[in-house]
């Protein structure tokens, strides 16, 4: 136990073992009408901060900005929002606010309160998201014994939860059982084509921690490769020189199965050995066995991807593994220079208790499941991988006693349980109403935040709109395909207003990964812009796929493309002008012809052409451009002149392409007259726009781009992505896509209410706000997140 002076306030830490000790010694140090301000669990137990009320009274008097008074009042009603006191009442102390005159710098003290009241964030959403859960099991007790299942079969919490999420009330327990079997069959990743995966061949290194079985398994798998094509066609290989017998052991397999073996050291012996065994259809290598923790597995990981013949890593997972431990394992040997695992092998799957870990383990992680090993016969105990049979290998009772695993007996009982939730409830409730509380005590900060919410809600930023949709995030009630209908009635709206005659639609992509399993995933996002202003309005739609879905070979995968089609199929009656960042492949642009579609991109100097005077073949910087009036602007923060030309060209392809419109922007020094930029831009938009407003808004485009990267901050404050499984994972991104609008039009905004908000957001963050240097999007979309949750505890 320990007490501790924060020297910048008056206000003093006490910690102890329980919240009941830290009262105690608040108490005996301040006196019996100490006012507590915060409490929280900590590694050495529980904190409370905690003022005499004489040092509250110095607070004020030395704070003349906060313009907070101290008044005697009445111990409070159970339901009033005041902070808790540290004895029984005589009488309580409470903050009261009371107007105050222009603000001034915001005391020492207000700024301890609100670091405290940051770090009280966590815990009470913690507390919600607890509450829910239990409202659930309440509503639903059924739900509460599956979970139980699922825990007592080795899958964490977090995935079980995931997996009942849709699950339907009032079902039986077998009911609910088959729904958690055809969820898990659904998301587990399995490799089901052994046939194309022998046929392939190549060469496949088996990797994982000591004792695994990677030398018996390798024996496995050369054993159905030789049964296969033959004994020639293979080779086996080992980096294992630690073990004793490691290379006799495998050398006896080999010998067997009359199919050579090699030893290899380090790198330089791998690449010679590879060489020599270019003509197999397949190499085997059983790799040295390492700890996850071992430092030495990147290096032999980087062995591997290093090597100038393709080598593929196969992970086998020990199935009677602790889940931690195999979440450990796979985060090791996961990556290694952009080489990612080929997939795993569970091994010794007849020792496994509760093997739900290791169904866990590849959901999370997405890793592919080759093979099962269940005993050491070879090649007998080596089988395919195929989900139905492994999802209900998991839930067969292979240990008599489970004694580490919590049964029907040793969980509470209903009542117990509706209690807990009960309390669990108005604990959170209670945080709550403290939270305000201390909120309002800070007079100037609560006007603050006041003032700013009404000057974000009046200028055109779409702030109402998206703090609607982040009270929807939370909401497990709304899907995303509730959220996509108010995105796109919010979209109509903006566009009616925010646009004159056409509207232009952004197309980028931005690469996401998952918080846990490190999943990566491309995100197809659309980004409509004002032609009047060039601000974004709306971002009606985002979509995802997997990070190796990719295929450039395959023109209707570039970006962009996805959102052409589905913006084709919207009605915002405006003429839509797609904004692209590179030229559509040729099969596109004569598609998007026939199709009527508008677009625009940017385009390389070098791009091949053919002059319209001469007919002959030329790049876009060879032509000659009769340029316009010169008008003074602002590049890279120097005065400067630019000017705009046009003309129509034909691309120089085989396929009988359209003219185009090129749009040439040039800028240059008014003193040297040198030209310091010039950009090209390549559109079938016809001349009812001018060659000026074309240039204007492929700049808007080019500045708006930043945008989809502060989608993975925004992401990250509402969520992030989750993990396979997670219902709520599209409604996020949605919700994201649009807040991002909204942060991004205040980053742009003018004047002396735009920069108090963002001044009052940085602060927020609890990040020093530098004179003079202007606030990133990142910091004010996270500042954004908590004025959202403020608002939401003063009830504003």
């Amino acid at each position: 136990m320990n007490t501790q002076t924060d020297v910048r306030t008056s206000a003093r830490k006490f910690v102890a073992p329980t919240s009941r000790e830290a009262l105690r010694l608040a108490r005996e140090a301040l006196g019996a009408e100490a006012m507590v301000l915060t409490n929280r669990v900590v590694a050495e137990g529980v904190e409370i901060v905690a003022m005499a009320p004489d040092d509250v009274e110095e607070v004020r008097a030395s704070a003349p900005a906060a313009q907070a008074t101290v008044q005697p009042t009445p111990a409070p009603a159970p339901a009033a929002p005041v902070a808790a006191p540290a004895a029984a009442p005589a009488s309580a102390f409470m903050l009261t606010p009371t107007p105050a005159p222009a603000p001034a710098a915001a005391p020492v003290a207000v700024e301890s309160v609100l670091g405290e009241l940051h770090s009280m964030r966590c815990m009470i959403e913690e507390q919600l998201a607890g509450v829910v859960w239990n409202d659930k099991q309440r509503r639903d007790p059924m739900r509460g014994r599956l979970l139980r299942t699922l825990l007592g079969a080795g899958f964490s919490a977090r995935l079980s939860k995931a997996m009942l999420e849709h699950l339907p009330t009032g079902q039986s327990y077998a009911q609910g059982m088959a729904f958690v079997r055809s969820e898990l069959i659904r998301t587990l990743p399995v490799h089901e084509d052994e046939d194309a995966l022998l046929a392939q061949g190549g060469v496949y290194a088996l990797m994982g921690p000591t004792g695994v079985g990677k030398t018996t398994t390798t024996a496995k798998l050369a054993a159905r490769c030789v049964m296969r094509f033959g004994a020639d066609k293979l080779a086996l290989v080992t980096t294992d020189s630690y073990r004793i017998g490691a290379y006799e052991q495998l050398r006896i397999y080999g010998q067997i199965l009359n199919v050579p073996v090699y030893a290899v050291k380090d790198a330089a012996d791998l690449h010679l050995v590879l060489q020599d065994l270019r003509d197999k259809h397949m190499v085997l290598i059983d790799t040295v066995g390492m700890s996850q923790r071992d430092r030495a597995v990147s290096d032999q990981i980087a062995m591997f991807c290093n090597s100038q013949r393709p080598v593929k890593r196969l992970l086998l997972l020990n199935a009677a593994s602790h889940g931690d431990t195999l979440n450990e394992v796979v985060h090791a040997y996961r990556h290694g220079g952009g080489n990612e695992l080929a997939g795993c092998i569970f091994t010794k799957v007849d020792e496994a208790t509760h093997p739900g870990a290791l169904i866990d383990t590849v959901i999370r992680h997405r890793l592919p499941v080759h093979y099962v090993s269940s005993g050491q016969k070879v090649p007998e105990n080596l089988m395919r991988a195929d989900r139905a049979q492994l999802v209900d290998s998991v839930f067969q009772a292979n240990s008599r006693s489970a004694l580490f695993v919590p049964g029907e007996s040793d969980m509470q009982d209903g009542s117990a349980a509706n209690a807990d939730a009960s309390a669990a409830q108005a604990e959170a409730e209670r945080q709550r109403l403290r939270y305000r509380q201390l909120i309002r005590a800070m007079a100037h900060d609560a006007q603050e935040v006041a003032s700013a919410a009404a000057a974000l809600a009046n200028a055109p930023l779409g702030f109402e709109q998206s703090r609607a949709l982040w009270r929807q995030a939370a909401d497990e009630n709304v899907g995303h395909k509730a959220v996509l209908e108010a995105l796109m009635t919010h979209a109509t709206s903006e566009i009616a207003t925010g646009c004159d005659t056409h509207l232009l639609a952004l197309s980028s992509q931005v690469g996401l990964k998952s918080d846990e399993g490190g999943d990566a995933y491309q995100c197809h996002g659309s980004l409509l812009l004002s032609d009047r202003t060039g601000m974004p309005l709306a971002a009606p739609n985002q979509w995802l796929s997997t990070g190796t879905a990719r295929n450039p070979t395959d023109p209707t995968r570039r970006p962009g493309v996805r959102q052409v089609q589905w913006l084709r199929q919207q009605d915002f009656d405006k003429t839509v002008v797609h904004m692209l960042s590179r030229l559509p492949a040729a099969e596109l642009m004569l598609q998007w012809k026939v199709q009527r579609q508008q677009w625009m991109a940017r385009a390389p100097g070098s791009t091949a052409v053919i002059d319209p005077r001469t007919g002959e073949y030329a790049t876009l910087t060879g032509l000659d451009f009769s340029f316009g009036e010169e008008r003074p602007v602002t590049f890279k923060g120097r005065a400067a002149l630019q000017s705009e030309a046009q003309a129509n060209i034909t691309l120089r392809t085989d396929g009988g392409l359209p003219g185009l419109r090129c749009v040439v922007t040039r800028v240059t020094d008014p003193r040297s007259r040198k030209v310091v930029a010039q950009s090209y831009a390549l559109c079938n938009v016809g001349n009812e726009v001018s060659a000026q407003q074309l240039a204007q808004w492929q700049a808007w485009a080019i500045e708006a781009e930043p945008c989809f990267r502060l989608l993975r901050q925004g992401l990250s404050v509402i969520g992030g992505l989750g993990e396979a499984g997670d219902p709520h994972m599209m409604k996020r991104l949605l919700i994201a896509g649009q807040v991002t609008t909204t942060v991004w039009r205040l980053l742009q905004a003018d004047g002396d209410w735009a920069g108090r908000a963002r001044a009052l957001l940085g602060q927020l963050t609890g990040r020093p706000v530098r004179p003079g240097r202007p606030i990133s999007g990142n910091v004010l979309y996270a500042g954004m997140g908590k004025l959202f949750f403020l608002l939401e505890a003063l009830d504003t």
